[in-house]
């Protein structure tokens, strides 16, 4: 007999998949992104100042984490407030099955989303581009496993503390455009120096930019970078923990 939540969890999976609009931001955009940028011929060109690496090859971990950044704040958090508003979370909660559930389900579906976004950037960058692939697999899946686990945390917390989708969609959108800056999607982290590449590091996405592009590059992330990370994952979820209101 299939589990209450297990239930849940497939339905969500249909719903989401019904999610056109959805599924092209979080699977598709990123790498139409990637292809017109690719098309600048300055973009191919190797430089000096990105240690020998083209924009192009840096820009690939950029839309791994626009994918991250699209699932976690842009479609997400309007679906569980929604759920709120509407009253499907409290009537839910008179089921076999619990809310909790569709929380899990959520989680899981853009989980799945984004990681299938990410092979086919890698990919499509590889192919289209010649972009190498992430040289130090382990440090890279370390990397993008805290990186999905943060953004993941961010979009818990826009949850949590929205009561209704239209404040959700307000607090998205302010937590949206510094998301994409720290990623690096407007202008590259690595061209920024000193005290401003200092700050980024310190964002969720920052950290996440510098992790994925040292694994990129062959190196093992670097420590710092991981804990900004962690820590950010570990406050974010206890936000969202201590705020989530079902009804």
């Amino acid at each position: 007999m299939t589990s209450p939540t297990v239930a849940v969890i497939r339905t969500e999976s249909r719903l989401f998949a019904r999610e056109r609009l959805s599924l092209f931001w979080i699977v598709l955009f990123p790498s139409l992104l990637l292809g017109v940028l690719g098309v600048i011929p300055s973009f191919r060109e190797d430089s000096v100042d990105l240690g020998g690496r083209s924009l192009i090859d840096v820009y690939v971990p950029v839309t791994v984490l626009l994918s991250m950044i699209m699932a976690a704040i842009m479609t997400m958090p309007p679906t569980l407030t929604g759920y709120r508003e509407s009253g499907v979370l409290r009537r839910l909660g008179t089921t076999p099955a619990r809310p909790a559930s569709i929380l899990l389900g959520q989680v899981l579906v853009h989980a799945v989303a984004v990681a299938a976004s990410s092979v086919i950037v890698i990919l499509f960058g590889r192919v289209v581009f010649g972009t190498p692939l992430p040289e130090s697999l382990v440090g890279y899946v370390v990397a993008y496993v805290l990186a999905l686990a943060v953004s993941l945390g961010i979009g818990a917390a826009i949850t949590a503390v929205s009561p209704n989708a239209k404040t959700g969609q307000v607090v998205g959108m302010v937590v949206f455009f510094p998301s994409m800056f720290t990623a690096g999607v407007y202008f590259p982290v690595e061209a920024f120096g000193g005290t401003v590449r200092d700050v980024i590091s310190l964002s969720p996405y920052g950290a996440a930019s510098n992790a994925l592009n040292d694994a990129a590059g062959g190196s093992f992330p670097q420590l710092a970078d991981l804990a900004v990370m962690g820590g950010w994952a570990v406050v974010l979820y206890l936000i969202a923990v201590r705020a989530f209101r079902w009804e």
